[in-house]
């Protein structure tokens, strides 16, 4: 949701929006492993709502030729400086050429914050949570516990605002005609099987008007285990959000998907996909009620990709995340002390 917040940014600068991409080879070799290969990227940064084009397999260094290929004016990044393996700016030559603009980065949030997270694969932070505990009381809470750390996650220092939830949302109301798709999930670190599955309910309907309802975070550890969600609800909104298929979220949205939830948002037809679905506390069937209504289906997203497996390329590649954290951590020093150097000899 960082990224969708930069596009975002970057789409309100100018008409039409076309992201470069860079191949795995490019990312391997400026900056470490990828996460995702190249093709999952590509799918998944095109299903960002506010993206027209990709250009896929971009350089990592930006020149004027890769903005004149793209009829471009100009070129966007966020306010962090991003340096080759040999510590040039990437985009010295559309600085020098006047054809840059910067956005602001989204604060509490990185990937290496969340690689460092999925690298904590243990159960420890959810250890000091009473089983029995109504979550209910902390749904007002921001994700946030007395530390800045949220109760469920234990790490995110990302402070959620309404403003915020405002500039992600459609604000689109349902339309006649429209037909209200309900889906519910943890929507844990936001990736491309989430995209194929959401893609693929898109295309049951000639209108559709999708509404994603967004477990609350002490429900996803329920139903997952270990140290998951790895995103706090407030993260998973966002990312949700920025994806174009999705027309409205429910956060916090009961596990069973109840009568009053069906009625109230007007709901067609209840999608879920291949994956296992868990019984509620009371070892009922949550999709009992649209089960019932003859208004629940499956949907094969063709996607076997699932958080976990996210989580265990993290894992196999931990060495190298490792060492790639460390590099940017000290890269990143350097780059303050240069700018601090340079405050000091303008003063």
């Amino acid at each position: 949701y960082g990224h969708s917040n930069q596009l975002r940014q970057a789409r309100a600068m100018g008409d039409y929006l076309i992201v470069g991409v860079h191949t795995d080879e490019e990312i391997a070799k400026h900056k470490g492993p990828p996460v995702f290969t190249q093709e999952e990227r590509y799918k998944m940064v095109q299903a960002i709502k506010w993206v027209d084009e990709i250009a896929p397999g971009a350089p990592y260094v930006t020149t004027l030729e890769t903005l004149d290929k793209y009829s471009c004016d100009f070129c966007v990044h966020g306010d962090d400086i991003t340096l080759t393996i040999d510590g040039k700016d990437t985009y010295e030559e559309v600085k020098t050429a006047g054809r840059y603009r910067e956005c602001k980065r989204t604060q509490g949030v990185s990937t290496t914050d969340l690689v460092g997270r999925m690298l904590l694969m243990t159960k420890a932070h959810h250890s000091n949570i009473d089983e029995d505990l109504d979550y209910r009381k902390h749904t007002d809470n921001f994700g946030k516990g007395p530390k800045g750390h949220s109760p469920w996650t234990g790490v995110s220092q990302f402070l959620q605002t309404s403003q915020k939830i405002i500039q992600f949302a459609s604000g689109k109301e349902p339309q006649p005609g429209d037909t209200i798709i309900y889906v519910a999930g943890a929507f844990d670190l936001f990736h491309v099987g989430h995209v194929d599955f959401l893609e693929k309910v898109h295309q049951l309907a000639e209108k559709p008007y999708i509404i994603a309802g967004l477990h609350f975070d002490q429900e996803v550890n329920r139903y997952k285990g270990k140290n998951y969600p790895i995103m706090n609800i407030h993260e998973r909104t966002l990312s949700v959000l920025a994806c174009r298929y999705v027309s409205e979220v429910v956060i916090g949205a009961p596990y069973a998907v109840t009568a009053d939830l069906l009625d109230h948002f007007r709901v067609t037809l209840v999608c879920h996909g291949m994956t296992e679905v868990v019984p509620d506390k009371d070892g009922s069937d949550p999709y009992e009620e649209p089960k019932q209504r003859g208004i629940f289906q499956l949907v094969d997203s063709g996607s076997n990709l699932t958080t976990d497996l996210i989580v265990q390329r993290i894992i196999k590649n931990r060495l190298e995340f490792e060492a790639r954290n460390q590099k940017k951590e000290a890269k990143e020093l350097a780059v303050l002390e240069a700018m601090r150097r340079m405050e000091e000899q303008k003063h």
